[in-house]
């Protein structure tokens, strides 16, 4: 398949309404721009791995060292802007060299090698047109293409994906409003979608404002519209078929402190946030013959679940920052699972939440739980010296809510063959080394996470909990280091 090819279907439009202003403005941009930035970010990434089925299965682990080139260009003239960043990858192993990247790109025990990581590859990021003349605002812009989604929390959007998407950015007064669907992934190495992104349409909105200085409360609301279909009774499920398809809407308030802002210098942070989950979800019914697995129908049900995300942080003075933190996505709902929360699916659950400017997983960098049927509970402590260092120990704890319900997505692909809800707790550190400080255009803030250059140490090591049975492994670990260095 072509890396640039998107299926013919009922989102046609949106390729060839990005392909025309590209085509049309691209004279006008060649003549006039004015305002024009390029560059290469070089990434280099070692990872250690042991082992994600927690030795319930062969493989599972990985070790490697992999180079990860990004070049970028950014061209601005008035109002229009636009942006690409591409990618090109090579490793000893099928590495993880990206934080957006899914894990189930290198699941080698798939029989369907579609999704299957190559350990080189070429990948375009980001491809998008700006537009910020609507408001007379400098903190407006309306963008058409594929782009990173982001909010500051990472629990409903973070992620590279097809949308139109307007954003609203002012002193007083922050708004997003978009719609999105993933059409490809755009590298070289991967054929097809992950079954839970195809035919899935996201509509998206949220609106926050200071009521005083420092302190912001908002609303999130989030429909995403499923529309592919499951197997019929007596076929045979593949692994990139659908299990589940439906309609969900997702509600929530929050209200914090700017707390994931790192230059915030306020002695105590807070982050709060509650979530309802309403809609109806259709799943996929099966049993295993012989080497397959064959379908034997759906449950349909109506969902009603909801989630929160709680948090204090106290600095005690200029390096050290001391929290806790809980979270909990509701589960049970009996055979149908319509209790069960589960996450827009545009998520990356990583955020500044422990007061540095490294984004680190909120539910684990080994473990790297979703918020469904399951509670957290997180202590953490986080040391900065100026603009040079900083570090984050984070230590968290899981149960599932409900023992006869699974978990969701994680970072572990081991079975739970029990109803135990204890699923094990987790030590993290994240230590990071800052070299220089580069000056990027302001619009490049969320596509270009990071300075200009650092080394980063990020791992974990998790113990799983009687939930995965006395045959599972005592402890799993996860670990990266990465130095990043941008031209």
């Amino acid at each position: 398949m072509s890396l640039m090819e998107l299926p013919m279907k009922r989102y046609y439009w949106l390729g060839t309404t990005l392909s025309l202003p590209l085509l049309c403005g691209a004279p006008a941009w060649a003549v006039q721009m004015t305002d024009d930035s390029y560059g290469l970010d070089v990434k280099i990434t070692a990872q250690s791995e042991d082992d994600r089925d927690l030795g319930t299965r062969d493989g599972g682990d990985v070790s490697g060292l992999g180079l990860d080139l990004r070049p970028w260009g950014y061209l601005k003239r008035g109002d229009w802007s636009a942006f690409a960043m591409g990618q090109a990858v090579t490793a000893t192993d099928t590495i993880e060299t990206d934080t957006l990247q899914s894990d189930d790109f290198s699941d080698d025990t798939r029989r369907n090698d579609n999704r299957e990581a190559d350990k080189s590859y070429l990948a375009l990021r980001e491809f998008w047109i700006g537009y910020s003349g609507l408001t007379a605002y400098p903190g407006e812009e309306l963008r058409f293409g594929r782009q990173r989604l982001r909010n500051d929390d990472g629990l409903w959007r973070d992620t590279n994906i097809e949308a139109l998407a307007w954003s609203f950015d002012t002193t007083l007064l922050r708004a997003n409003l978009g719609v999105a669907e993933r059409f490809n992934e755009y590298r070289t190495d991967i054929d097809d979608l992950a079954p839970e992104d195809e035919d899935r349409l996201h509509l998206f909105g949220d609106v926050a404002t200071q009521w005083k200085p420092g302190h912001w409360v908002g609303l999130n609301a989030h429909h995403s519209r499923d529309d592919g279909d499951l197997r019929r009774p007596g076929e045979v499920v593949d692994e990139l078929d659908k299990t589940t398809t439906g309609d969900l809407t997702w509600l929530g308030i929050q209200a914090n402190s700017d707390a994931y802002n790192p230059r915030n210098t306020r002695q105590l942070n807070y982050w709060a946030s509650a979530t309802w989950l309403t809609g109806d979800r259709d799943r996929l019914t099966s049993t295993v013959v012989g080497d397959d697995r064959i379908a034997t129908g759906k449950q349909s049900g109506d969902v009603d679940a909801w989630g929160t995300d709680l948090g204090l942080r106290w600095r005690f003075d200029q390096s050290w920052q001391a929290g806790v933190a809980y979270a909990r996505g509701s589960g049970g709902g009996g055979s149908d699972g319509g209790d069960n929360f589960q996450q827009t699916g545009l998520e990356s659950n990583r955020s500044a939440f422990t007061g540095t400017r490294t984004r680190v997983h909120r539910f684990g960098e080994a473990f790297r739980g979703e918020l469904s049927n399951l509670q957290a509970a997180t202590l953490f402590g986080s040391w900065q010296l100026h603009d040079e260092y900083d570090a984050s120990l984070v230590y968290h704890r899981f149960w599932r809510v409900d023992g006869d319900q699974p978990i969701g997505d994680s970072g572990i692909t081991a079975a739970m063959p029990n109803d135990d809800k204890d699923v094990g707790q987790e030590i993290d550190l994240v230590v990071t080394k800052y070299f220089k400080e580069g000056l990027l255009p302001a619009a490049m803030s969320q596509a270009i996470d990071e300075p200009s250059a650092l080394v980063r140490f990020r791992g974990g090591v998790f113990l799983p909990g009687d939930a995965y049975g006395s045959q599972a492994d005592s402890k799993m670990h996860r670990a990266f280091v990465d130095v990043i260095w941008r031209f």
